[in-house]
């Protein structure tokens, strides 16, 4: 993948040129690096309450408040503690963390250093997707140099003990990005989503609190701590806090990675930063923060991409990936695709999941291809009915959010003995 295009009109927070250094701390710190970590070892009891000010909320795809999950994982008493940065990044239309681990592991390692600073955690791992194999190359890197660093000796000695960093390659597998997989896989098992309560910040990685946050969302941490919590409420749009990088992909001409305000509009995401739709087509729906959200269409384009008023539309913002289609492409035949790889994706310990998503894929594949019958599309809608909430993560209920948000919007497209462009 070569380097995305960041446009100029962007506030340059996490993709700011001079911030793209790869694994070279003296580098990182000459260009500012390690202030905001400064600021949080003079004042560790108040990282939490500047989260809290300046909003910043999950960017791996729910968008729950950071400062919630930090205060959970401090208000524990316990000596041990992990904080896991999760880079393992396998949705398709989603490329973001891969960027930032590549091109500034400082800033995400100073994120999780600070946070281990706040909860008092002496354990960060860095859980990294095997198939980013750059990735994974820089944060080992920048790794031996935070260890050989006298900020490490600093922030161990404001925890209490001797705070370790470790790179940690994930299972590679999709459902191995959910928080419980990844306690699953780091004690030494199948990455196995499992029911929650309790949660990982009460029994984590080796039964001990877990504190585990998006790559993206820490790396936000060290500027905020840095430049105050006002500084970043004020680079988003009206009510909206900080920006969002956008993995922009699909019928558009400037496909890239973008880092905009939060609440910047889709339109102007599309149009203006995108350049527009391939060969002068005509916008038809877009797939918001990966193919397991629903789908908005051209009526949305106003929306503004923050969290708050993408769930106001019914859908979510997610990973802030966005999958554009045009007109004349067939939205069963991208459903389909999506479908077979929640499917792949699947874990199997769920035979709920594992089976509904091969035969939802399978019947939408029928359908797309002009095979299907009035059956088919009959049993799909019963899935559809029958299978949410059957399962011990999100996995189901996503496949199933987008099959039933394209039948809901685009229902001529399940008719009967149809055949569409792919």
């Amino acid at each position: 993948m070569t380097r995305p295009n960041v446009p100029s009109k962007a506030n340059t927070v996490l993709l700011d040129p001079a911030l793209k250094l790869g694994a070279n701390l003296p580098l990182w710190r000459r260009a500012g690096g390690g202030a905001g970590l400064a600021a949080a070892l003079a004042r560790p009891d108040a990282i939490i309450e500047t989260l809290k000010d300046a909003d910043l909320r999950g960017m791996g795809g729910a968008g729950f408040p950071t400062w919630r999950k930090w205060s959970a994982a401090a208000a524990s008493p316990c000596d041990e503690k992990y904080v896991v940065c999760n880079g393992n990044e396998d949705e398709p239309g989603t490329f973001k963390d891969r960027h930032l681990l590549r091109w500034t592991p400082h800033q995400v390692i100073e994120g999780a250093l600070i946070a281990a600073v706040a909860v008092k955690a002496n354990r960060v791992v860095f859980y990294v997707n095997p198939h980013q194999a750059e990735g994974i190359d820089q944060m080992r890197w920048a790794v031996d140099e935070w260890t050989a660093s006298d900020l490490l000796a600093s922030v161990s000695k404001v925890v209490g003990r001797p705070v370790t960093l470790t790179v940690a390659p994930s299972s590679g597998r999709y459902i191995g990005g959910e928080e419980t997989a990844i306690v699953s896989w780091l004690d030494g098992g199948f990455p196995f989503p499992r029911r929650k309560p309790p949660f990982p910040f009460e029994s984590g990685v080796g039964g001990l609190p877990t504190l585990i946050n998006n790559t993206e969302t820490l790396a936000n941490v060290p500027h905020i701590l840095k430049n105050g919590a006002d500084w970043y409420r004020d680079l988003g749009v009206g009510a909206a806090a900080g920006t969002k990088l956008f993995s922009l992909s699909g019928d558009v001409l400037n496909p890239g990675l973008y880092e905009l305000p939060m609440g910047t509009s889709l339109e102007e995401l599309v149009f203006v930063h995108g350049g527009g739709m391939l060969d002068g087509r005509a916008f038809k729906a877009v797939f918001t923060g990966g193919p397991s959200n629903t789908l908005l269409t051209a009526r949305d384009l106003d929306v503004a991409l923050d969290f708050d008023s993408v769930k106001r539309r019914k859908s979510r913002l997610g990973t802030g990936a966005m999958i554009v289609i045009s007109e004349g492409t067939s939205i069963v035949r991208k459903v389909a695709e999506y479908v077979a790889f929640f499917a792949s994706g699947s874990c199997g310990q769920c035979p709920s999941c594992k089976c509904g998503t091969f035969q939802m894929a399978r019947l939408l594949d029928r359908i797309a291809t002009g095979r299907g019958v009035e059956a088919d599309r009959q049993a799909l809608d019963h899935l559809c009915r029958i299978l949410p909430g059957s399962g011990r993560c999100a996995l189901i209920d996503g496949a199933v959010t987008v099959v039933e948000s394209s039948r809901h919007t685009f229902p001529d497209e399940y008719e009967p003995k149809a055949r569409y462009a792919s």
